[in-house]
């Protein structure tokens, strides 16, 4: 009997010892929310975001009500963005946002997901805009970055981002004009001269503050001599007109590369 209760206690003490010591405790941590805040802040300091992340969404698991849940949710998007992972980093600004609208730092949050939609997708888009068919190109996540830096604009004019979110939306609103031109160029070039105007047109509507204005109504002014529509031809010239006498230069395929040359080098 001796004997059996001795093995058995060795086989007990031997099966304890094959445990991972990296077993989590977390049901068993006395770490307070400042402890743990603390230590996830400062994984994120060092780059270790996928170790920061466990470390706030424990943080928010074990103290979800706390004053730290909240920013916890904002430090996990930036730990994704900093990752490069765009779409969990998007998903949790937008689950932020809906449970959160009035958030004292609701001007970061979307300050943030501005910057995701912007870094993930700008530089691929502008860099093969010319390299293809730009009508395959979309330019949703980059109408999205657009559209997060506008809001910002607006509701949060005296934020600390907003004039780097102003700076971001100007060339972004130049970028997509950019799209709609090639696309509406695209279209001029094989003759549908009907979807080179709407394309055209677009560009007046939705960024009418840009250069890529005249480049419209010249494509128009095109379009409608091919369509044999003398009338609309010769309006759309005599604004084309007034604009280039306002400006005082006529636009060139110089003067478009001379600005996205200007816009690359401010962000280099």
């Amino acid at each position: 009997m001796r004997h059996s209760l001795a093995v058995f206690l060795l086989l007990t003490l031997t099966a304890c010892g094959s445990l991972p010591t990296g077993m989590p405790t977390d049901e068993k941590s006395t770490a307070t929310a400042d402890e743990l805040y603390v230590a996830a802040k400062s994984d994120s300091a060092d780059g270790k975001f996928e170790r920061a992340i466990k470390g706030f969404e424990k943080l928010q698991s074990r103290f979800p009500y706390g004053r730290y849940a909240q920013q916890a949710q904002i430090e996990i998007a930036y730990a994704y963005y900093k990752q490069g992972e765009a779409a969990p980093a998007l998903a949790t600004l937008e689950r932020f946002v809906k449970q959160f609208p009035n958030n004292e730092h609701l001007d970061y949050v979307l300050y943030l997901k501005g910057l995701v939609n912007f870094d993930e997708n700008v530089n691929s888009f502008v860099t093969t805009l010319f390299g293809q068919d730009p009508a395959d190109r979309d330019p949703a996540t980059l109408i999205a970055a657009a559209d997060a830096f506008s809001e910002l604009i607006s509701r949060y004019p005296d934020s600390r981002y907003a004039e780097d979110a102003r700076l971001r939306h100007q060339y972004l609103q130049v970028t997509l004009a950019k799209h709609e031109i090639a696309v509406a160029s695209y279209y001029l070039r094989r003759g549908a001269h009907v979807a080179a105007i709407n394309r055209a047109q677009s560009v007046l509507t939705d960024y009418p503050n840009t250069p890529q204005t005249r480049d419209a109504l010249q494509i128009m002014v095109q379009s409608y001599a091919a369509l044999g529509l003398d009338d609309l031809k010769r309006d759309t010239q005599r604004v084309l007109d007034l604009n280039i006498a306002k400006d005082g230069i006529r636009p060139s395929r110089a003067n478009f590369r001379e600005r996205e040359t200007r816009w690359w080098e401010f962000w280099k």
